[in-house]
């Protein structure tokens, strides 16, 4: 399925995948709404049960360990800030300035 074909709910940002800076997608709309895939079908996929409940489980017992190794990636690795600065956009609205008179 080409990008083309799902253009709805999904737009393309920058994310890591084994220590490469490679695009993935964030879904717009639906049950994945906010969440980052690798494709963009996966974004209108039936939900895997188990998969979701196992999740669960296992950010109950390790909530505190995924935290703290979750911010020291984002913060040490090379990876993490490239993609950050990548996923900025570029263009900022200067909505601000041209309001105002003088």
């Amino acid at each position: 399925m080409k990008l083309s074909e799902v253009t709805e709910g999904v737009t393309q940002i920058w994310g890591r995948t084994k220590g490469k800076v490679v695009r993935k997608y964030r879904c717009t709309a639906g049950s994945r709404k906010g969440r980052i895939v690798a494709q963009p079908s996966t974004c209108n996929a039936p939900k895997r049960v188990k998969s979701s409940v196992n999740i669960k489980k296992a950010k109950a017992r390790k909530s505190s360990a995924m935290r703290v190794k979750g911010n020291r990636t984002r913060n040490i690795y090379g990876q993490s800030r490239r993609v950050t600065r990548m996923n900025k956009p570029r263009n900022r609205s200067k909505s601000g300035r041209r309001g105002k008179i003088k």
